[in-house]
């Protein structure tokens, strides 16, 4: 089928590759050239603006920083609610607030365009690998349109429930990735002062009570494990600035609802510490760093 893509970050180049190569016909659109540039190799079609790109589109998906972004594409006079034929069914990536999910979805509904918010989850291997976890939110009947296509890019589809329903899942998910691996770090630090090898302590953790998801897939300490960011400079994986801003989503929707978020709301101050620090650009395991032991004056 026909299909825009729009926003090549990190995440998006890697999910338009993959519906490249599942023989869909693919238009593209971002701000870099290059991004667009890099798709055109493989196959896609680079389009001179997102309008372009979406026309004429049986399917339209995109990976955008921040909810103001994808309202913005999508509604208003300039919008893409203007160009879309009715029928077209959106997919928005991007992992942003619920509110934003449900302001497209019922604008894009008055014409007739179907709607879901689908955040991802697996970081940029799983998106090359086409191995991510879909979270959907929107009508039974509209996640089973979008489920082949979700296919071509995941490994794992969910239907969270109706719209909006997909962002909070992932940002409830987002939160305790932040909690654990800031625990994880910190327990690795701790051990490390009292003269313990990362890799021992890591790997009776690992059969231990403390076994969790950064110690399986994502060890924050250098020379632990192989091709993971820690292990790189902490360069390419998931932002810390990607990271503090998602904590926020958590925090600004636990408000809402006047949950109790104690240990999502300490990452968030440990994380933002991070970022003031310089270190946004990194990912967002190199907290690891941040939790060391402190080194006292004599």
């Amino acid at each position: 089928m026909q299909i825009a893509f729009i926003g090549l970050g990190n995440m998006g180049g890697p999910m338009a590759a993959n519906l490249v190569k599942a023989g869909h016909r693919v238009h593209v659109f971002d701000l870099v050239a290059e991004n667009m540039q890099q798709l055109a190799k493989l196959g896609a079609i680079a389009a001179s603006s997102a309008a372009v790109a979406a026309q004429d589109a049986e399917v339209v998906i995109t990976m955008l920083p921040a909810g103001k972004h994808v309202r913005g594409l999508y509604l208003g006079e300039h919008g893409l609610e203007q160009v879309l034929d009715e029928g077209t069914l959106v997919i928005d990536s991007s992992t942003i607030d619920a509110e934003s999910a449900r302001v497209v979805a019922q604008g894009l509904a008055k014409r007739r365009i179907d709607f879901v918010d689908a955040p991802v989850s697996g970081g940029v291997a799983g998106a090359a690998a086409g191995t991510l976890t879909f979270i959907v939110g929107g009508r039974p009947e509209q996640f089973m349109r979008a489920k082949p296509v979700l296919e071509a890019m995941g490994k794992n589809i969910f239907h969270a429930g109706d719209h909006g329903a997909g962002q909070v899942a992932k940002i409830c998910n987002n939160m305790l990735l932040a909690v654990l691996m800031t625990g994880t770090s910190e327990a690795l630090q701790l051990g490390m002062a009292h003269g313990l090898d990362p890799k021992v302590l890591s790997e009776i953790m690992l059969q231990s009570s403390g076994c969790n998801w950064t110690l399986q897939k994502y060890n924050p300490c250098p020379g632990v494990m192989d091709n993971v960011p820690s292990s790189k400079g902490y360069q390419g994986g998931f932002m810390v600035d990607l990271m503090r801003k998602d904590l926020g989503l958590a925090m600004d929707t636990a408000q809402q609802s006047h949950s109790a978020t104690p240990m999502g709301a300490l990452a968030q101050s440990l994380y933002a510490v991070h970022s003031q620090q310089g270190h946004g650009q990194q990912d967002f395991s190199s907290i690891f760093n941040l939790l060391g032991k402190t080194k006292r004056d004599k």
